[in-house]
């Protein structure tokens, strides 16, 4: 869902590129658990003082905006003439009020815009703006795994793993593209072997319900190590999921290594269940913070096998491709994408 602190509301869409006469310069950020991202759209597609500040650096994201629109990169863009501005949030938007679910920031949509002069302010969950930048990516900023060529006029999906675990898709509407407004990360995951049984049954010890998220994250990346560590009964000191990822990439930890591999069949089997639900035949793109770090390390794992392993819709499966997007700021996209189009819509 899009909030607006305007008198309407429209579902969010994404038209192929026409003419319209957005506002510029525009402020666009995107806010995850961990970052948030910031930029001034001078004009189409030019994208000046990208900065990115730790959340757990600010107390509020109102502070962030601050320290973000007074650095000298920002002044020189234009940030002292904003009036537009757009922000992707890794959450729910359900009226003015916005409560993180994997951060502790929280604000008013309308007394953000009241604060720092804006005419207009636009908060979307992130990954409908992630979603709304697909059809916008160019061959370069993105990477196939396997399968064949997208399906005209399907659905797509979208995933990805960071602090959190996101899903989205697009379902085509004549020349536009609709974004859905999912919460899908917080499925229940689904184990598709005896390992994966036995990591689900030490996560329940923890955690009531067990969600694709709880294991496919950032997080996920530490549970899934203490959870192999048990299973083989191994002694291991505790880490991070950034050590853990860079020691199973450099395979300087034996245990490491198990976890990329387990999270990237874990990540085949979501995928693949995104596809059948969606039936995504226009392809399957997977972003967020940790598997496009993966590079050729996820071409040699078992993502593929797994994600094409659905018995009788083997077939089926097998001709989807997948893509990891490699654009470092898709989110942006997808809101300066959003902007024009309802621009032209007024």
């Amino acid at each position: 869902m899009i909030a607006h602190t305007q008198a309407h509301t429209q579902a969010p869409t994404q038209a192929q590129p026409k003419t319209d006469t957005p506002s510029y310069p525009l402020l666009l950020a995107d806010i995850g658990g961990t970052n948030a991202r910031f930029a001034i759209e001078t004009a189409h597609g030019e994208l000046q003082a990208v900065k990115v500040l730790p959340c757990a650096a600010y107390p509020s994201l109102e502070d962030a905006l601050h320290s973000y629109l007074h650095d000298a990169a920002s002044l020189a863009a234009g940030a002292h003439q904003l009036r537009h501005a757009g922000i992707a949030i890794a959450n729910p938007i359900h009226g003015d009020q916005v409560r993180m679910t994997n951060h502790h920031w929280e604000f008013s949509i309308s007394a953000t815009r009241h604060q720092f002069g804006l005419e207009r302010l636009d908060v979307v969950n992130d990954f409908t703006a992630l979603a709304l930048s697909l059809p916008h990516l160019q061959p370069h900023q993105y990477f196939q795994v396997g399968g064949h060529q997208a399906l005209a006029g399907s659905a797509i999906g979208l995933l990805g793993a960071g602090t959190g675990l996101g899903v989205s898709g697009l379902i085509p509407a004549g020349e536009r593209w609709l974004p859905l407004h999912s919460e899908g990360g917080h499925a229940s995951f689904t184990p598709a072997n005896a390992k994966e049984v036995a990591i689900l049954e030490f996560a329940w010890r923890e955690f009531p319900h067990v969600s694709a998220e709880r294991l496919l994250s950032g997080p996920g990346l530490v549970l899934i190590y203490r959870a192999l560590a048990e299973l083989l009964q191994a002694a291991v000191a505790p880490l991070e999921a950034p050590d853990i990822l860079q020691r199973g990439l450099q395979r300087e930890c034996a245990i490491c290594s198990e976890v990329l591999s387990t999270f990237c069949e874990m990540l085949g089997t979501m995928a693949a269940n995104l596809a059948v639900t969606l039936g995504a035949r226009a392809g399957i793109y997977i972003g967020g913070g940790i598997v496009p770090r993966l590079g050729d390390y996820l071409l040699q794992s078992g993502f593929r096998a797994r994600f094409e392993d659905k018995g009788r819709f083997r077939d089926y499966l097998a001709a989807i491709p997948v893509y990891v997007i490699t654009e470092a700021y898709p989110a942006l996209i997808g809101l300066s994408a959003l902007h024009r189009q309802q621009s032209a819509d007024r």
